[in-house]
């Protein structure tokens, strides 16, 4: 494995939860597994006053709650260590004036440790100081590679739509290359969203079949057990198509769809991605109530316990309109996938936590053994399971012993726990090591956030002005708004309903 360059991640917005439950617990995890360089730190950067032992003392608590390293008899006297390479500066970040002292303090500590002139910065704050940071750090000289490198990596949302995402691009490029910037996804980060592409391509028993000629169709699933909690006021202004849609099930969906890079690196991989994207047919507006489903929790009993409805949440208004769920029928229009439907949904508050991509194979077209079986039934399927329980799992038609020729659905299954003593990196672990390395595959290129919401915004458009666009209600636990099956083509077909146990599922599901 390749160890990084010397340089220090400064991280803006480090007092804030993101710094304490993921990027911090992080990079320890790298440091533990010895993938850091020798010359290395972190300056954490806010408003708030904090000296180093109080952000070092803070980020302890962080490590020993949230990083996957820690446990063992060398903890502590590991964790010590580690501790003395974090530092913290405060100073008002929105304050050009005040970037004066800030560059002092990081080139005086670069000079101290020797991390040859390499900084990361890492916008761990609103999106509202997307823009203001890094034109701040431009006019410092802080975007300069001349003497080593100068990274940005910057948290979702790209945007609110596609005129701000536009917007975010011209700002950032005005200051920062498309080759420094790294927009992050974590669900990119995750384990079994890159097996994707080397379940697709590194294995002839998929790879001949993964087109329009076999696969009849493409369902992705990402559900959340949980409401909104007291995010309510956040998720007003946000709602599923924006936090889920545009981002992580586009995503997604691109990897499925993409055409086999010439190499695996960045560019090969990311053209790929933004192929797709540009090849997404346009949803019309006028066709957006017969494409499209949204839905919104409502009050409920689930497992006995009463379930406010997403209205009642705090921060959210009594009559809103904001989407918790969301389907969409969608295709794209290329060679490899022209006709065949994909369908994407998303939501808070159904049954179990999970997050699957479904390829439905078409039915053999001679039905030898269709007499007591329906044509969902005859179908096979691979689901591609991203979380929990994550791994494989492949249906196909086998004998009922016996007499006749009685065929039903078997399974069989490939999990990842199975690898014995196989470490499996948290998604920020694997995306801050990425990063550190200068390997921005894993990251959202420019072009590809933008192809999105363009995507998108023909649906925002149609449920900003068409009022008569319905917000279906669903009981909070339940598989979303019933009308969501009309949505899949074929009259005996639905969505698949997946357990949060990935293998036997015909024999009993967890929820």
């Amino acid at each position: 494995m390749k160890t990084p360059k010397n340089h220090i991640l400064v991280i803006f917005g480090a007092s804030g939860d993101l710094t304490y439950r993921k990027l911090v617990p992080a990079v320890y995890d790298l440091y533990d597994k010895n993938m850091l360089p020798k010359n290395f730190a972190v300056l954490g950067l806010g408003r708030t006053e904090l000296s180093d032992n109080q952000f070092r003392r803070k980020m302890e608590e962080g490590i020993e709650k949230f990083a996957l390293n820690n446990t063992g008899s060398a903890l502590k006297s590991k964790i010590d260590t580690f501790l003395q390479k974090l530092y913290y500066y405060a100073f008002n970040t929105k304050e050009e004036q005040e970037y004066a002292g800030f560059k002092d303090k990081l080139l005086a500590l670069d000079k101290e440790l020797g991390t040859e002139n390499n900084f990361i910065f890492y916008l761990a704050t609103p999106p509202s100081m997307y823009t203001t940071i890094p034109c701040h750090l431009a006019r410092q000289g802080l975007n300069n590679e001349d003497e080593g490198y100068s990274r940005l990596v910057v948290e979702k949302p790209f945007g609110y739509d596609l005129e701000s995402a536009q917007q975010l691009n011209e700002s950032l490029f005005r200051n920062f290359r498309e080759r420094q910037i790294y927009r992050i996804d974590h669900y990119l980060g995750k384990e079994t969203v890159q097996n994707l592409l080397v379940t697709r391509f590194s294995n002839t028993i998929y790879e001949p079949l993964w087109n329009r000629n076999y696969v009849s169709r493409v369902e992705i699933t990402s559900a959340e057990s949980i409401g909104v909690g007291s995010r309510g006021g956040y998720y007003e202004g946000s709602g599923a198509l924006r936090d889920m849609v545009q981002n992580h099930l586009l995503l997604l969906a691109s990897l499925v769809a993409m055409e086999p890079p010439a190499l695996i690196d960045s560019n090969s991989i990311r053209n790929e991605i933004v192929k797709v994207l540009q090849s997404l047919r346009t949803i019309k507006e006028e066709d957006v109530a017969k494409q499209v489903i949204r839905g919104q929790y409502i009050n409920s009993t689930v497992k006995g316990k009463k379930v406010k409805g997403y209205r009642q949440e705090e921060g959210v208004d009594p009559e809103s309109r904001t989407e918790t769920y969301v389907a969409i029928k969608f295709f794209i229009d290329n060679m490899r996938w022209g006709g065949v439907p994909f369908y994407i949904r998303t939501g808070k508050m159904l049954p179990t936590r999970v997050t699957e991509v479904v390829i439905h194979f078409k039915p053999t077209p001679h039905h030898l053994f269709s007499s007591h079986a329906t044509i969902a039934q005859q179908q096979n399927q691979l689901v591609i399971r991203i979380q929990p329980d994550e791994g494989l799992l492949l249906k196909f038609g086998m004998k009922v012993p016996g007499a006749g020729f009685n065929a039903q659905n078997v399974n069989m299954d490939f999990h990842y726990t199975d690898l014995a003593d196989v470490y499996l990196p948290s998604a920020y672990e694997r995306l801050l090591q990425d990063c550190m390395l200068g390997d921005s595959t894993l990251y959202s290129r420019g072009d590809a956030v933008e192809a999105a919401w363009k995507f998108v915004k023909p649906i925002q458009d149609a449920w900003k002005n068409n009022k008569d666009i319905k917000v279906h209600g669903y009981p909070a636990g339940t598989w979303g708004p019933d009308v969501a099956d009309e949505l899949i083509e074929g009259s005996d077909l639905t969505w698949r309903y997946p357990c949060k146990n990935l293998a036997n599922d015909d024999k009993y599901c967890e929820l």
